[in-house]
């Protein structure tokens, strides 16, 4: 018996940011003249006052906690939630017919899988069934915190990488008035102006914002797993039926992952 939560590796999100990228980029190498759209004083005002910003508004380990949290978005995995209820209810029914023991033995072949192994140790340990729904259910309320918190630090910085290429047009702006009459000064002032716009909505609307939508979609399978685990590990430890499991499981899962092992 496996403990993996996977089955494949789900490439849409570095997919989609590699494309997006990539159709943006085409276009502005065939309008000519591309190193136009290559400015440093833009991109230290976008991106620079993008982290800065989001520093001030959260910790600093929050942020650590969403960078990380964006690495494991462009590397996740589609998690196959119906073979992993089917295998828990396949345990469930060995731990009713041969005790702790047959959780027990089984327990190594789980290791791969942290929350999963977390979970039927508690019920190889003896743990009463209302000790270990109030434990798994402490840790499923604290990893939905730090997934939503993670999203809405790239919600975030979605929001203040707009406003700080504003802020660039401002000064590109400023520069260039304050120069008009040197007109060599005027083009590269205008191309601040611009640059930064640019720079804010891309990183914007085709970074974070896409990142904070993935980091909540996968909270809600990572939140539905994790449900699973501590309702199986319920059952298991008060010897309930694997019927009855299959039945609380199939109430969480959606229609296409339902099981019916028993019908």
């Amino acid at each position: 018996m496996s403990g993996e939560r996977t089955s494949a590796t789900d490439l849409a999100t570095p997919i989609g940011l590699i494309a997006g990228f990539g159709f943006v980029g085409t276009a502005v190498f065939l309008g000519g003249d591309w190193e136009a759209f290559l400015n440093l004083r833009a991109f230290l005002i976008v991106i620079g006052g993008t982290i800065a910003m989001t520093l001030v508004s959260y910790r600093f380990d929050e942020v650590i906690e969403a960078v990380r949290a964006v690495g494991r978005a462009l590397a996740s995995r589609t998690a196959n939630l119906s073979e992993a209820a089917r295998r828990l209810i396949l345990l469930s029914e060995a731990a009713r017919k041969e005790g702790v023991r047959g959780v027990e033995k089984r327990l190594p072949q789980l290791r791969r899988d942290a929350a999963l192994s977390r979970a039927l140790t508690l019920v190889v340990e003896g743990v009463p069934a209302e000790e270990v729904e109030r434990l798994l259910g402490a840790e499923l309320d604290m990893a939905k915190g730090r997934w939503v918190k993670s999203a809405a630090i790239l919600r975030r910085a979605a929001e203040v990488a707009p406003a700080m290429g504003l802020i660039g047009t401002l000064v590109g702006l400023v520069q260039m008035l304050t120069h008009l009459s040197d007109p060599s000064s005027i083009g590269p002032a205008m191309a601040v102006a611009l640059i930064t716009t640019f720079y804010g909505a891309i990183l914007g609307n085709m970074v974070f914002a896409p990142l904070a939508a993935k980091i909540e979609r996968n909270s809600q399978e990572d939140g539905l797993r994790l449900a699973i685990y501590a309702a199986s590990a319920a059952a298991m430890t008060r010897q309930e039926s694997p019927r009855r499991l299959q039945m609380a499981i199939n109430a969480m899962l959606p229609p296409a992952d339902q099981i019916q092992i028993y019908t």
